[in-house]
């Protein structure tokens, strides 16, 4: 049997092969167009049991067996696998796209909200339902028969667009590789990224030390290479990737442009002024003037700071490294060096303290006191052999949920961290299904005898990813489109993600996760307290930062022309100057690796970043107010923000958690920016 086509259970990954896709895609789209027809006939009912839940049923199937596919795409991705899934993403795209203008489809959720069994449905229903409306009027639903088709081939192209952008971003990647032979130029670098560098060289069946842009190799260089040449050599490597300085095949620059035109086409198929305007209706923000103001301000905050960063370290650069000229390349090793003068540690030094069991356990105590649950190994297939599976348990002993956990950076595997569904909670007669999540991220591997180590910006996105699994894994939501993550508006569903950093930087919850990797010793107080101290270094300037990419992000998507003279990269140049401190070089192509925006979900939506940091910092101030670890306000966060997922408006769950709004005044004494 095909694994893509059984959904009684985990995953079949063990099964899995690239020849799988098309058969099992092909067959999932004839059945859920022939439930389309049946739901839509005259004779079937306008009920919910008669045509909402046969549809949610037979899309769920189509939905788990082509989240799989793209989960794999994305992981361990191969030629033939990449072929499968560019070849099924089109029929996917057309399917959506389609059941989104279903004209009688939506006249039928339309009669539904009309009928009198609206009122009496449970309130997640009815938020369904209320989705529903509005996505099939963004779904092109009230166009013209012309207009349909033409919105259905542009949503088309774009998916081929991203899906384009996202392999040639992987392709570059993972084509890049420098061999050092010279060990005098390794001077500064850590013993053990120096060790899996010579390890990587040896299987390639080289001399000396490989080092790629895989974060893992390329960052350690960049902060802690004495060579100043070897810096350059890879930042210029890693900022001009998919672009015009390598294989024309894989340059991103004409694929961002056709990316903004079409974007920009098919929100004004459907009336609105731009893209921007689209994409912000399902979102908390209301309006693209809404998200500008909100970035401006905080970045004339923020500004003032990082110009002082940035004094601070071009003086110090140039009086105590001979760098008199600061140049990108140097940014990295300037501040970690300034770190280490100021604050007496280093993020290498601190890293020893971080063995991955021991963060995990720490991370799964946490859980456990905050919410009384207990995590366990488990078993499953799995698609590599250093993937994980666990178990959440309650007081009970029931099965809550399940994740998988992949933590190593390799060939083949797209960069970044994330969160993504496997299997989403619903109810089926009598029974739960429980949720299932992935949860990827890309940290160093062990190195012989020695455990994974992470610096603990590391340490804090896996908490990041963790609390996004959370929302999906500790959702109480039996209706399926709005369990867990499921309907939370895209800028409030970094909210738990967010939320859960904070408690990095806990000392009672932090310093149970360490133990250093040779003595075993606890982190000291003393250097906590450094990292403390330290903790809002070059704050100004890392804000800025976010902000650039979220002005840049906003402006192309309402105001940029795409079919104008000017580029991209000419927008990008204008928010530098009004925002940033810091200017890149000439060749730098950020814009040709901004996966976020035109390779995943995040177009005209990057401010959600800030937007929900301004929640999670609010949010977790009640926990400062309380208690880090007060299980009472563990709860409270659980039954009003995890459990409901998006059963109801993310503000609403806000307010039912906090008792009010949310102020951005936690936000700015979190970052040190608050006014004395």
């Amino acid at each position: 049997m095909n694994p893509l086509l059984d959904c009684s259970g985990l995953p079949r990954f063990g099964e899995f092969k690239p020849e799988h896709v098309a058969p099992a895609i092909d067959a999932l789209l004839g059945q859920c167009r022939a439930t389309v027809e049946r739901v839509t006939a005259e004779a079937t009912p306008v009920a919910w049991d008669s045509f909402v839940q046969p549809l949610i049923d037979v899309n769920e199937r189509l939905g788990r067996a082509w989240g799989q596919t793209a989960h794999l795409n994305a992981v361990v991705n191969t030629p033939e696998l990449r072929d499968a899934y560019n070849a099924a993403l089109p029929k996917v795209t057309q399917y959506w796209t389609e059941l989104g203008q279903n004209q009688a489809l939506f006249e039928r959720y339309r009669a539904l909200s009309r009928a009198p069994e609206y009122a009496s449905l449970p309130a997640a229903r009815r938020k369904i339902v209320q989705n529903e409306l509005r996505d099939f009027r963004l779904g092109g639903a009230e166009l013209p028969a012309e207009q349909k088709a033409r919105f259905r081939a542009v949503r088309e192209r774009l998916a081929e667009l991203g899906s384009r952008f996202s392999d040639n971003l992987l392709d570059a990647t993972d084509a890049f590789a420098h061999f050092e032979t010279d060990p005098e130029r390794l001077r500064g670098i850590p013993e053990d990224v120096a060790a899996a560098a010579r390890k990587a060289a040896r299987d390639a069946g080289r001399e000396g030390w490989k080092f790629t842009l895989q974060m893992p190799s390329y960052l350690p260089v960049m902060q802690y290479a004495a060579e100043r040449s070897l810096r350059e050599l890879m930042y210029w490597a890693y900022v001009t990737r998919a672009a015009e300085f390598g294989p024309p095949e894989w340059n991103n620059a004409p694929i961002i442009r056709e990316i903004l035109t079409l974007r920009c086409e098919l929100a004004r198929l459907l009336g609105f002024e731009n893209y921007a305007h689209y994409s912000l209706q399902p979102k908390m923000a209301d309006t693209p003037a809404e998200v500008l103001s909100f970035l401006r301000d905080l970045g004339r905050r923020a500004k003032p700071y990082a110009e002082r960063d940035l004094a601070e370290l071009k003086a110090f650069a140039r009086t105590e490294l001979g760098l008199d000229d600061l140049q990108a390349w140097d940014v990295p090793y300037a501040s970690e060096r300034l770190r280490l003068a100021r604050y007496a540690f280093s993020d290498q030094e601190v890293k020893q303290y971080f063995a991955e069991e021991q963060v995990l356990a720490g991370m799964f105590g946490l859980v456990e006191r905050l919410y009384g649950l207990c995590i366990e190994r488990d078993v499953a297939p799995v698609w590599h052999p250093d993937v994980r599976f666990y178990a959440l348990i309650d007081r009970a002993g029931h099965k809550v949920g399940q994740f998988y956990l992949d933590l190593y950076a390799r060939a083949s595997k797209r960069g970044g961290a994330w969160m993504d569904e496997a299997i989403a909670r619903r109810r089926r007669d009598s029974a739960v299904q429980a949720p299932v999540a992935y949860l990827t991220c890309n940290f160093s591997s062990p190195v012989g005898d020695k455990p994974a180590l992470l610096t603990h910006e590391e340490v804090s996105t896996l908490f990041h990813e963790f609390g996004h699994g959370l929302h999906h894994l500790l959702t109480r939501v039996d209706d399926l489109p709005v369990a867990g993550i499921g309907g939370v508006e895209w800028d409030a569903v970094e909210l738990p993600s967010q939320f859960m950093e904070n408690f990095c930087w806990e000392w009672d919850v932090l310093a149970p996760m360490t133990r250093h990797v040779d003595s075993g010793s606890r982190l000291p107080r003393s250097l906590f307290d450094k990292m403390l101290a330290a903790k809002n270094f070059q704050i100004g300037m890392q804000t800025v930062r976010q902000l650039e990419f979220s002005l840049f992000d906003m402006l192309l998507h309402s105001e940029f022309d795409p079919n104008g003279e000017q580029s991209p990269d000419a927008v990008l140049a204008r928010v530098r100057t009004e925002i940033a401190v810091l200017f890149p070089p000439a060749y730098n192509r950020f814009a040709n690796s901004f996966s976020h925006i035109f390779g995943g979900g995040y177009a005209a939506g990057y401010y959600s970043y800030k937007w929900a940091e301004v929640l999670s910092a609010d949010a977790f101030s009640l926990f400062e107010e309380t208690g880090v670890l007060n299980a009472d306000t563990g709860r409270r966060f659980q039954d009003e923000i995890l459990a409901v997922g998006g059963s109801r408006p993310a503000l609403e769950s806000f307010v039912a958690f906090r008792g009010r709004e949310p102020r951005i005044d936690a936000l700015l004494r979190h970052n040190g920016m608050a006014q004395s």
